[in-house]
């Protein structure tokens, strides 16, 4: 096997894996630390993530496990051991055999894992410097410090034993900055570590192994793998030996000592199988605040009014999104799931555009691009739909392709030749081109020509208000834009139903957020997205969706897709009311009203 510095260095050719290299292994400075997945969580964060998995010290820590796989500057580190030695004074002091020292009684009580050398020796001087304070000499702080503290990386170094608690801020770091010899040995030890996976998820899945029965871990983090495709594996295995004890929403909150793009949720899984999760959003960053709602999360039982925490049964569903939603949205969207099929089973194709690789080369003025007239398509991109309908900015893409998928001989394509050896040498800058150079001048995703005369229906990811665009068939989409085909479904009728709050409803439930609360629509949420066969849709709710469309009303759809789905009164008014269809609007799933 591999060393871990060979791991770390083996292949790194690109820039972003060299500088993730410099950033892990290199005594860096602390604005590298982005770099290297490091945001640090405030104190009384911290603290609150303590309380929530029962690390008090009120209880016998001095008998117990604590794991922190990526200690960093110490946040939930040094507080943990502030609770440790003042448990241990309080009850466990007394307990200890004559002849056996602090080092004895503490040693195996706290591992504490961190790659980054710098990092590991400012932290480690602080806690001897806390330790030296609570009125250990330094000798044994220093002995402590050397038991608890481990230079490695967490995915990769040995560990003994099992843990009663495992808490902390597991490192963000997507795949692109890591050697592909070090994505690959996760590959082989993390069966989480799926599709395109950021390092939190084997952090987590090694972490939850690492518990004791009973054992309780307490996690802040990106939220998007309770959702989305690369997080299914990591749900599955939560569902099949765990429990999602808590969850608290942390959108919009205060909870880091630097900004981030993501949306960071805390989650208590323990390692026991029971049902109920209890949910909390958005709380007031303090340290009253906190400590007020860790007690409440953690008590017997909920009190009968005035809480602001849900408690559900049942949000863990396999390798299922999870859906931490109040009791009736849930009901509903179990219902329409048992009943309905989903969008592709229903005869609906979900698709992307085209991703290029190098926009700069491939797209450009239509009418001015200088190639034969068969290697250039009319393209639509988000900015072409803003108004709710496509008014075309006359932008084209090249098409080196043949309608069977085979790339085009540039010898029969003379002026599609001289252009793209004029664009040459940013083509040729691709992976993909430098991975295959017989075919440097494909574009990332094969182009399908007929998909431009095609109808579809047009769906923007996150930019700005989302709509539902009608293209009779004239253009073809680009990679920001997901498309809707079928050949059952009338598309017109299918406009009306994703232009209704039903569609809302599955969005907000299976889609993560991002900033400013847009809601990401991709394949892998839309495809959930459950129809009826239109087969089995009545003539003239066919003609009623269709009328509803063409009024881009939202209240007109809404009553056409109610009929559709079968909804009840008690379901409608949820939709529409201030806890249903409003909360939805909040979530800026904004309907094209031209």
């Amino acid at each position: 096997m591999a060393t871990q510095r060979e791991l770390f260095t083996q292949n790194t050719t690109s820039a972003p894996a060299a500088s993730y290299v410099k950033a892990l292994e290199v005594p860096s400075a602390s604005k590298l630390s982005t770099a290297r997945g490091a945001v640090f969580t405030k104190p009384e964060v911290a603290d609150f993530i303590l309380d929530l998995v029962g690390y008090t010290e009120d209880q016998p820590l001095y008998t117990k496990r604590l794991l922190e796989p990526s200690f960093g500057g110490g946040s939930f580190l040094l507080p943990a051991i502030r609770r440790l030695l003042r448990s241990w004074k309080t009850s466990g002091y007394k307990e200890t055999p004559i002849k056996e020292t602090p080092i004895d009684a503490l040693k195996n009580t706290i591992r504490a894992v961190e790659l980054h050398h710098e990092t590991i020796h400012e932290t480690r001087e602080h806690v001897i410097h806390l330790l030296c304070q609570e009125g250990l000499d330094v000798a044994s702080a220093s002995a402590l410090s050397r038991h608890w503290l481990i230079q490695g990386d967490f995915l990769l170094s040995p560990l003994e034993g099992r843990f009663d608690f495992v808490v902390g801020n597991p490192p963000y770091i997507r795949q692109e900055m890591l050697s592909p010899s070090l994505l690959a040995e996760y590959r082989a030890r993390y069966r989480t570590m799926y599709d395109r996976a950021d390092i939190y998820i084997p952090f987590i899945e090694r972490s939850l192994l690492l518990l004791n029965h009973g054992g309780e871990l307490g996690f802040i983090c990106a939220d998007r793998w309770m959702k989305n495709r690369y997080g299914g594996p990591l749900r599955e295995l939560v569902a099949r030996l765990f429990h999602l004890k808590i969850f608290v929403d942390m959108t919009d909150t205060l909870a880091f000592q630097s900004d981030v793009t993501t949306y960071p949720a805390i989650t208590v899984i323990s390692r026991e199988k029971t049902s109920t999760t209890r949910i909390a959003h958005r709380p007031a960053i303090d340290s009253t605040s906190l400590a007020a709602l860790s007690k409440a999360l953690r008590a017997a039982e909920l009190p009968k009014a005035g809480s602001n925490i849900l408690e559900l049964p049942d949000i863990i569903n396999g390798s299922a999104p999870w859906i931490l939603e109040p009791k009736n949205q849930i009901a509903l969207i179990r219902r329409l799931e048992q009943n309905f099929s989903s969008m592709e089973t229903a005869g609906c194709k979900v698709g992307i555009g085209v991703a290029t690789g190098a926009d700069k080369a491939y797209i450009g003025e239509y009418a001015s691009m200088d190639v034969e007239d068969d290697r250039k398509l009319p393209l639509v991109m988000t900015k072409d739909i803003v108004s709710g309908e496509i008014l075309w900015r006359g932008k084209g893409v090249i098409n080196p392709f043949t309608n069977s998928g085979s790339l085009v001989d540039l010898q029969d394509y003379p002026r599609l030749r001289t252009y793209l050896e004029s664009q040459r040498s940013i083509i040729e800058n691709r992976h993909c081109a430098r991975k295959n150079p017989a075919n440097w001048y494909r574009t990332i995703d094969r182009i399908t020509p007929s998909l431009a005369t095609t109808p579809k229906l047009l769906i923007p990811d996150i930019k700005g208000s989302a709509h539902i665009v009608f293209d009779k068939g004239e253009f073809y989409p680009h990679h920001n834009l997901y498309y809707i085909v079928s050949e059952d479904w009338d598309l017109r009728a299918l406009q009306a139903v994703l232009m209704s709050s039903v569609t809302h409803l599955f969005m907000t439930t299976y889609s993560t957020k991002m900033r400013g609360d847009f809601l990401r629509f991709q394949a892998q949420y839309l495809r959930r997205i459950r129809l009826p066969r239109w087969c089995d849709v009545p003539a003239t709710l066919r003609e009623e969706l269709t009328e509803a469309a063409a009024s881009r009303d939202t209240a007109t759809c809404n009553s056409a897709v109610f009929k559709l789905y079968g909804l009840s009164a008690e379901e409608r008014a949820f939709l529409m009311d201030s806890e249903g269809y409003i909360a939805v609007a909040n979530a800026t799933w904004c309907i094209a009203n031209a």
